[in-house]
């Protein structure tokens, strides 16, 4: 806990030379801002009071204090509790004894800082400069992250109710029952080994990704696989194709690299790439070939081919996310783009957010064999894995095959609410608003009629209660931007569907009358 106090002045205290406080004053001042029955210990107080009152310069350097009997005296405490105060006061530097004289307030500036403090220029605007850089006001002005995580329609955001606590607290249990030190320490590089040969096994037979336990590696999710490649394979000022529109995280964590996001229309086959484009080989392509972000289209088979062939012939690397791969209605998950690599120009990345609970913070990172030790190895240096008690439970979990059966179980429970999200706007709207992205993941999107502005129809369904993130918001360029909402149904239970819709549905008939 950190004591506040009123801002006040020298004017406060009775100060002779500035060298010596009358006894009287000191006490009065503590006096005003102990208070007894906080938790937090007397002499603790004394020592936050007096601290922040010396960064602060109201108590100056050379000022006597009263000895700690006298102090104790006009507080009416215990020697001891100032004695414990002034003794952790010297220990930190702030004050000084000085042998027959008594304690003082110690100079802890150095000249130079001093000088330079009261040399400097006051701007003249009257305000401070940013002490961001110029890289992270960008990267806090264009931020995307949302202050609700939870509810509807916040997309991309599986039920956590329903993960099956009971069965990963036994596996949790029984993981620290057998704990050894090497499950509670420094991972050495690429993850718990045991699950990356979990989750090797587990994507070459459900997603056809070609690899071995020694090319995944276990990041905490997404953006620091994003950012260990980029790290590792990037250099400031290369550049990266990103989809068009694409999740903001994407674009957020290559610009704090320094490497320049190259925006690539997405139609109803992915990735669009035209001749201008091709002119100018990118060092990434970032793709989520089998679910869209946000727009959730399949990218066809002939580009998948043509992306391959390209980045082979121009030495570029492809980026796949497998957002929200196991999540399809009414037809199997679809092959990788990494199965069908023959050139090893595909890093292949996922988690297990969305499958399982975004808190979890465990995902995947598959690289070329050729790379697997170099990965290992920036992993464990740049970031200091741990956490490995959790990717036990996890293995565990995927081992046992509870993995597996929860996706199976949820895959029934979010297409339930897809179709009643769907018959909501279908109930609202008929064929008035078109529906993209409803055959597979977390989320649909809506795209709004002319003149609809998303953002200020998500900024009022805020107001009441509703997350509706407007899909001009992924795209690069706003003059260009399609106007839209995404919806997540994932975390919404099936009997709030209808009637959060319903909200939501005045709102965007109020913007297609006023635009009429």
């Amino acid at each position: 806990m950190v004591l506040r106090f009123m801002p006040f002045s020298y004017s406060h205290f009775e100060i002779s030379d500035r060298s010596t406080l009358r006894l009287a004053t000191l006490p009065d001042f503590l006096l005003q801002r102990i208070d007894r029955d906080l938790t937090v210990p007397v002499n603790r107080q004394i020592y936050q009071v007096v601290r922040e009152a010396i960064l602060s310069q109201v108590l100056p350097v050379g000022m006597k204090l009263p000895s700690s009997r006298d102090l104790a005296n006009e507080l009416n405490m215990s020697r001891n509790t100032v004695m414990h105060a002034y003794e952790q006061l010297i220990a930190e530097g702030y004050l000084e004894t000085r042998s027959g004289s008594g304690t003082f307030i110690a100079d802890t500036v150095p000249d130079q800082i001093a000088n330079a403090a009261k040399n400097s220029p006051v701007s003249s605007s009257g305000k401070e400069k940013s002490m961001l850089s110029e890289r992270g006001a960008k990267l806090i002005r264009h931020a995307g992250v949302c202050e609700l995580q939870w509810g509807a329609f916040m997309p991309g955001v599986p039920d956590v109710t329903m993960f099956p606590n009971k069965i990963w607290a036994r596996l949790q249990n029984k993981v620290w029952r057998r704990s050894r030190a090497h499950l509670l320490t420094y991972d050495n590089g690429g993850g718990y080994m045991p699950l990356r040969e979990a989750i090797a096994e587990y994507l070459r037979a459900a997603r056809s990704v070609n690899c071995t336990a020694e090319q995944v590696m276990i990041t905490t999710g997404i953006h620091q696989s994003i950012d260990l490649v980029a790290k590792l394979l990037g250099e400031n000022g290369n550049k990266a194709w990103v989809e068009n529109p694409c999740y903001w995280g994407t674009r957020s964590v290559l610009q704090s690299q320094g490497i320049e996001p190259v925006p690539i229309q997405v139609d109803q086959e992915g990735m669009q790439l035209l001749a201008p484009d091709l002119r100018n080989p990118p060092r990434f392509i970032f793709v989520t070939p089998s679910h869209q972000y946000p727009l959730g289209v399949v990218m066809s088979l002939s580009r998948r081919r043509m992306l391959l062939e390209y980045a082979a012939a121009n030495d570029a690397w492809i980026i796949e996310d497998d957002y929200d791969s196991e999540f399809r209605y009414g037809s199997r998950p679809l092959a990788s783009l990494q199965g069908m690599d023959t050139h090893d120009r595909v890093l292949y990345m996922g988690t297990f957010s969305k499958t399982m609970f975004p808190g979890l913070r465990i995902g995947f990172l598959v690289v070329p064999e050729g790379l697997s030790k170099a990965f290992a190895t920036g992993l464990s240096e740049l970031y200091r894995g741990g956490q490995i008690s959790t990717q036990a439970v996890l293995t565990d979990f995927i081992k046992e095959g509870y993995f597996t059966s929860y996706i199976r179980r949820m895959r029934v429970v979010y297409a339930e609410r897809l179709r009643l999200l769907t018959e909501a706007i279908k109930g609202n709207f008929g064929d008035a608003i078109i529906i993209t992205g409803s055959d597979a993941g977390l989320h649909l999107a809506l795209k709004l009629p002319d003149g609809c502005e998303d953002y200020l129809i998500s900024e009022q369904a805020m107001k009441a209660g509703i997350i509706a993130r407007p899909l001009s918001r992924y795209y690069m360029n706003p003059e260009t931007a399609v106007h839209g909402l995404l919806l997540g149904y994932g975390c919404v239970p099936d009997e709030e569907i209808g009637p959060a819709f319903d909200k939501l549905a005045k709102i965007i008939k109020a913007s297609i009358r006023k635009n009429i």
